[in-house]
């Protein structure tokens, strides 16, 4: 193991929507990912979810409520909640799921990712 800097990492691809893996601690892993436009309503049955906005402001909406995530700030979406990530201009993020979550948790759709590449 060695110390990882995540703005090189994010120096590293550019796709939207599409998680880069940096890590994996006891079942877990952690993720990058760049945003921009909509995602899609989805939820993880069995996993709960962190969002941690690094660059730029992250919405993510849900059947019965909205918030806003700034930078430094993160949000725990709780197992089976349906919810939407929206980012009006390109969000830098870090995600902390484990290695079973679904990228698209029940719904499959051609942005879904199998297996998330290793950066």
């Amino acid at each position: 193991m060695s110390v990882i800097n995540i703005q090189e990492k994010f120096k590293l691809f550019s796709a939207h929507w599409s998680p880069k893996k940096i890590g994996e601690l006891n079942g877990q892993q952690v993720l990058l990912a760049k945003l921009k436009g909509e995602f899609l309503f989805h939820k993880h049955d069995k996993e709960d979810e962190l969002f941690m906005v690094i660059k730029g402001s992250l919405d993510i909406e849900f059947r019965d409520k909205k918030i806003t995530l700034n930078e430094s700030e993160f949000y725990i979406v709780p197992k089976g909640v349906e919810h939407k990530p929206i980012a009006k201009e390109e969000v830098h993020i870090l995600l902390f799921e484990p290695l079973s979550i679904k990228h698209t948790g029940n719904i499959i759709a051609n942005i879904t990712v199998e297996t998330y590449e290793s950066i």
